[in-house]
């Protein structure tokens, strides 16, 4: 039986690249045979601390990270925030114990593009990783507006990046329309809402919300979200 079919699909698409990381191994077991039985799922590697899974990060460049918050060593928020400066193109998805709390934040704060329940159902976690891997996000821009509500201001800037007015000049690229869109997205609202607030069709709302990504060198829509909060876009 030939081989071809099965290597040509490989090489059109290829696996996405999955490291784990949690310091509990009957967990990383766990999560691994989900993924593993998984098409077009790859487990590369894992780690139990944060100063291994930057080591690992730096030597296998996965695609997606599963990323405890509490670690030994040193934690998933700032092995989030190192593997984001080094390794722009590995995506993270922040494990957490409880819904919209601090670390979930702290997570997005640090360069995550997402967050799960660790004791969410397979297909949750197979979706999510999907979602991050494709360039979106693992939680939706209204559940981060409510992040920022809930933590925005008792919580320090994690991402170690420019001041609110550094941050504002960024938003000279944009035109009107843009600017406009994007203080949507900073209130949470999703594609269908924008279009309906601005008479807009989807397919250009999707079309402006890319060109704010792009121009703004952000790495998917909840770090829109949380610009439009730190430049003074929407509400704090």
């Amino acid at each position: 039986m030939s081989l071809a079919p099965d290597s040509a699909d490989a090489v059109e698409h290829p696996a996405v690249r999955i490291l784990l990381v949690d310091d509990q191994a009957l967990l990383r077991v766990g999560m691994r045979m989900v993924l593993e039985s998984e098409p077009g799922f790859e487990v590369v590697g894992e780690a139990g601390d944060g100063r291994d899974a930057i080591r690992q990060a730096r030597a296998l460049r996965p695609d997606v990270i599963l990323m405890d918050v509490r670690m030994p060593v040193l934690d998933g928020i700032e092995a989030t925030r190192e593997i984001v400066r080094e390794q722009a193109a590995s995506r993270i998805i922040i494990l957490t114990t409880f819904d919209l709390d601090e670390y979930a934040f702290a997570g997005l704060r640090a360069g995550a593009s997402g967050f799960l329940l660790k004791d969410a159902r397979p297909t949750e976690l197979v979706t999510a990783i999907r979602a991050v891997a494709s360039g979106d996000a693992a939680v939706s821009a209204r559940i981060t507006r409510e992040l920022l509500t809930m933590f925005g201001d008792s919580l320090p800037d994690a991402s170690g990046g420019p001041s609110q007015t550094a941050s504002a000049a960024r938003l000279a690229v944009l035109t009107e329309r843009e600017l406009e869109v994007l203080t949507a997205i900073g209130e949470g609202l999703s594609n269908m809402e924008i279009a309906a607030r601005f008479v807009l069709s989807e397919s250009t709302v999707k079309t402006h919300v890319g060109r704010i990504l792009q121009k703004l060198e952000l790495r998917d829509r909840v770090h829109a979200v949380i610009l439009a909060y730190d430049t003074g876009l929407v509400g704090r």
